[in-house]
């Protein structure tokens, strides 16, 4: 078959290059239409439900919506697990179901759930409403108002919510922007106690009279004259002098107009859910969240664009910010970065080529694989819906000096075949077409059969699950696409432009010997190779000594998940003690930024303290989250810009400090909940017992080498005021319980009764006191309630108590858990975190009914490697399989197979010298190794066979057989190696961090490999011959 497609291709020379131009006009086309972006679609699928509950507890959100919630999703197909938050006044419940489950059927099944149980929640609850569709990569985009003493934060936040945010929403890609910070304005209605007492106005009656104070009326229609006329009750108004006239009662006691016994105002909504800051000056930020499959770069774009054009129409004292966070800026980098080393390591491809052929027609020929093979690549990742992103394109970047290796054995046998054919009488002279076709059919099975076998070695990715499969299988497509598109180039393309380019009279001249480099090294390897026979023994046992010594280091490496990547931003949370107003948290918040701002390599700084509405990110106001964008241009690593943060913000007195990165930590997020890199999660019921083991855990795993960041979730009580009615004298005083629960949600929380439309736009009308009349515990329990006694005050009836309660209750599959997170610095990650569990084990008791489980990084590690080493058992089975369909023998096989071992070495011994941790990348690196290495053997052993067809001897078939594939070993070698070399050395940079160990690891098994495999084979097949010839 493959000698077919050799001839059809040189029987239609024009149709193959006709056909290789079209694919690559459309390869083009296709590229600069393609979605660009930082990784492909991590998210594990995960339907978030958010329910607002105004004035709960969070013990009462845990008891009377999150539990039902839970319980309801808990049996639906497919969930894996169900985790969730009950703070106060709000429940967030995170369903995650399986990899690989369709988000429309996820959110699908979890709305019939949540049907089933919406009727039996309590009133004055907020329907449970499904989180945006997006994901962990979804926020692209943190823009920043603020202004100076002219507009007011107010002004601010209406401007964000009534201008900005409507105009990104309707920008096609965006699936939410959530608003933080400023002030949300409303319409009041202050009402004084007093002046109810006075005009002996109950409560009910003023509910009942603001019910519709500000609804329109309709009237139907009226038909004359021939026109239809809409009657409209026009009863709204947006003059809260006109809403005080509102009538409240009229009888023979007197008329009492609502503003009477009540201040009818504008304000401000409370309770306050959170603050934004800017370069610690407050500010109102929005976070703008993505759809999925929709590329970042262009909505960027868009988003700026549309921001651009709305400047003008703002208050001139207004500063637009969008260079907080922007996740398109990485994008760039990483992507620039990635192209750089493309482009190198092709440079460097081109380079090795001329030198070893010294002509430029065969260097030509030889890199017309690379884009033909990169363009295919492009085509197959846009037709499987891929996206070119750091993972696809890593694939290339890997994959570019084996993408010109089929092609260089191809034209350097080509070339000798065709040159040795000019040498011949012109008698003899056989045409430059069956020349080039016999040549290429010389080695068509190494090619062929080389390709498959890395083909196989690549096939243990996609045994890969979770957010690791999602990371790097589509680093092993585009690989294996480039791999299998280089392969079909040079059995078609390549034959072809042989036939036209070197087969003419001006190559006839060029053609007249061997490159000086490659003549020297062939006479140097000549001589080597010869001496090696008598000291076979000596190679052979230091070799092996070799490959023991990198075993042993093996074993001293670290294990990790995935190298650190470079963001270019921190993320930084500041957290105190619950119960802190949201005033004071801001105050320590201001102070860490200006802590954050003095490090010279920030740039600028961000901050939220609580939380947006209906945001799924909910923090406590006690929380605050810092983007700090950063550009390292003052001669320091990343490393020690961290070092100075912590050692700085540390200075902070009663805060807890975690600094990671905006991917990074909700990667972490996503795989155990918390924003670090080890969850050490305790479960148990009693809360306060929860917090005691959970801080014994946090003190014993602080002295641990290479721990940072060791905190625990402050799930400790916090002040409440508990109003606990007396039902018996509330039965006394003729009072219902709802009208008790009513006064307590009215007076004190506020309840929004109506709405007033300025331009268009709604604002709440919300009847509660001034806060100035609730404002102390006397006050609260002064306050009257209507009895059949008349008005008495709040004190008769019920109980008012200080008392603490939880500040936040987290679980995780229907069961309270506290997480003790921590990450880790100047170390390797399973090493840090068999000391956490050795140490727990050893110096923390738990108490009955208690138990501790671990979640992080190093889970995805364990889970990922143990995948790896099945799948790669089964991979080097098929490759050893492959080997003997072609020699047909077991001793052949296994020569070719001790290339592994050689290459083992070069990349355990790499290893160390650099990052010394093995982490997924670098254990794909010595998986890929298995079929890289076995390129070389094959081609030895090929040569071997052929000549012993030819009737050769066994002393010169080895030494002409080595000869002749030396050039294409070596230059196999070298362009594979050198194409690697700017991803190895760059891995600090960005788009670089996660194929830099892999890069590493196959540079050096190929360097290692190649110079042992040309001494190294023929002396084990040299060996193996002679004993054959004995038996």
């Amino acid at each position: 078959m493959l000698n077919k497609i050799i001839d059809l291709s040189l029987n239609n020379r024009l149709v193959v290059l006709v056909l290789s131009g079209l694919l690559l006009l459309a390869g083009v086309t296709v590229l600069l239409r393609t979605e660009v972006d930082i990784f492909p679609d991590l998210n594990a699928p995960t339907v978030v439900v958010m329910t607002e509950a105004p004035g709960f507890a969070p013990e009462e959100v845990e008891k009377i919506i999150t539990f039902p919630i839970e319980t309801a999703v808990n049996g639906a197909t497919g969930v894996r697990r169900v985790r969730s938050s009950s703070a106060a006044g709000f429940s967030v419940v995170w369903v995650e179901f399986d990899w690989g489950t369709d988000i429309y059927r996820a959110r699908q099944t979890v709305s019939e759930k949540l049907s089933e149980i919406e009727g039996s929640l309590p009133p004055g609850i907020g329907s449970p409403t499904l989180g945006p569709q997006s994901s962990i990569l979804g926020e692209v985009l943190i823009i920043g108002l603020t202004a100076d003493s002219t507009t007011t934060l107010g002004e601010l936040r209406t401007i964000a919510d009534r201008r900005i945010r409507p105009r990104l929403l309707s920008i096609g890609g965006v699936s939410q922007v959530s608003v933080i910070g400023g002030d949300i304005k409303e319409y009041q209605i202050l009402v004084s106690p007093e002046r109810m007492k006075r005009h002996d106005i109950s409560l009910g009656e003023v509910m009942d009279a603001v019910a519709t104070l500000n609804s329109n009326a309709s009237g139907g229609v009226l038909y004359e004259y021939g026109n239809e006329y809409l009657i409209k009750g026009d009863i709204a108004t947006t003059d809260v002098d006109e809403l005080a006239e509102s009538v409240i009662r009229s009888d023979e006691r007197g008329m009492v107009k609502l503003g009477d016994i009540a201040d009818v105002t504008t304000g401000h909504k409370e309770p306050r859910l959170g603050v934004a800051s800017v370069d610690a000056h407050p500010a109102v930020l929005l976070t703008v969240t993505k759809q999925p499959a929709v590329g970042t770069i262009d909505l960027t774009k868009k988003i700026e664009e549309d921001l651009t054009q709305m400047a003008p129409s703002l208050p001139a004292d207004v500063t637009v910010k969008t260079d907080i966070f922007k996740q398109a800026d990485f994008i760039d980098n990483s992507i620039s970065n990635l192209q750089e080393s493309l482009f190198i390591g092709a440079l460097l491809v081109i380079v090795v080529l001329f030198f070893f052929l010294m002509n430029v027609r065969t260097t030509l020929i030889s890199l017309v694989a690379l884009p033909l093979s990169i363009i295919v690549t492009v085509l197959v990742l846009h037709a499987l819906g891929l996206t070119i992103n750091t993972m696809s394109l890593g694939g290339i970047a890997i994959a570019i000096g084996s993408l010109v290796d089929d092609a260089i054995v191809d034209v350097e046998n080509v070339y000798k075949r065709l040159r040795e054919n000019r040498l011949l009488p012109a008698d003899r002279r056989r045409s430059t077409i069956s020349v080039v076709f016999e040549a290429s059919k010389e080695v068509r099975l190494p090619i062929f059969n080389s390709s498959l076998i890395i083909m196989a070695s690549f096939m243990p990715l996609f045994f890969l699950t979770g957010i690791e499969g999602r990371m790097l299988i589509p680093l092993g497509i585009s690989f294996i696409v480039a791999l299998i598109a280089s392969t079909i180039v040079a059995l078609t393309v390549t034959p072809v432009l042989c036939s036209y380019l070197l087969g003419g009279k001006k190559a006839d001249k060029e053609s007249g010997r061997e490159s000086w480099v490659a003549r020297k090294l062939k006479g140097a390897y000549s001589r080597a190779l010869s001496g090696s026979f008598a000291h076979s023994k000596a190679i052979l046992g230091g070799t092996a000594v070799l490959f023991l010594i990198a075993l042993g280091v093996f074993f001293t490496l670290g294990r990790s998940f995935l190298p650190s990547f470079n963001e270019g931003s921190f993320t930084i949370n500041v957290s105190t003690l619950p119960g802190i107003s949201l005033d004071e948290s801001d105050k320590v918040g201001r102070e860490a930024e200006k802590i954050i701002l003095s490090v010279p390599e920030v740039r600028t700084v961000a901050r939220k303290t609580g939380r947006a509405e209906l945001d799924e990110h909910s923090l406590g106001v006690n929380v605050s989250e810092i983007e700090a964008p950063y550009v390292l241009d003052k001669g320091r690593n990343r490393s020690e810009v961290v070092a100075e943060l912590r050692h700085k913000l540390a200075s902070i007195p009663g805060a807890n400090i975690e600094i990671g990165q905006p991917i990074s930590h909700r990667i972490d997020a996503m795989l155990s909940g918390t924003e670090a890199q080890v969850a050490i999660k305790l479960f148990g019921d009693d809360l306060n017992r929860l917090y005691r083991v959970g801080n014994q855990i946090k003190g014993v795993i602080s002295d641990i080498p290479g721990v940072v960041d060791a905190n625990i979730e402050q799930q400790i009580d916090r002040p409440q005021l508990d109003i606990r009615p007396r039902r018996q004298l509330l039965a006394q005083y003729g009072i219902p319980m709802a009208e008790f629960a009513r006064v307590i949600n009215v007076a004190l929380a506020g309840e929004v009764v109506s709405q007033v439309y300025e331009n268009g736009l709604p604002y709440d009308i919300t009847v509660r006191l001034a806060d100035d009349r609730k404002n102390t515990m006397e006050k609260i329990a002064n306050l009257t309630i209507d009895s059949n006694q008349g008005k008495i005050p709040l004190s008769s009836v019920a109980d008012i108590v200080s008392a603490t309660g939880p500040n936040t209750i987290n679980r995780e599959n229907v069961s309270r858990r506290l997480i003790i997170s921590a990450n880790v610095a100047d170390r390797d990650l399973r090493g840090v975190v068999n000391d956490i569990r050795r140490e727990i084990a050893d110096e923390v008791e738990m108490p009955e009914g208690y138990y501790v489980t671990y979640g992080g990084q190093f889970e995805s590690e364990a889970e990922a490697s143990r995948t790896l080493a099945l799948a790669s058992a089964g991979a080097l089975f098929i490759i050893f399989l492959l080997l003997y369909s072609e020699y047909r023998n077991l001793s052949q096989p296994l020569i070719i197979l001790l290339n592994m071992p050689l290459a083992m070495i070069g990349g355990i011994l790499m290893l160390r010298v650099t990052s010394g941790e093995l982490n997924i990348p670098a254990i794909i690196g010595f998986i890929s190794l298995l079929g890289i290495t076995t390129r070389n053997g094959m081609l030895l052993m090929s040569r071997y066979n052929h000549l012993r067809d030819e009737g050769v001897g066994l002393m010169e078939r080895i030494m002409r057989g080595s000869a002749d594939r030396l050039n294409p070993i070596m230059m196999t070698a070298l362009t594979s190696a050198l194409a690697l070399i700017p991803l190895a050395v760059t891995g600090d940079r960005p788009g670089n961090e996660i194929q830099s160990p892999l890069a590493i690891v196959i540079l050096g098994g190929l360097l290692t490999s190649t110079a042992l495999n040309i001494f190294v084979v023929p002396l084990v097949y040299y060996l193996r011959e002679k004993a054959t010839q004995k038996k």
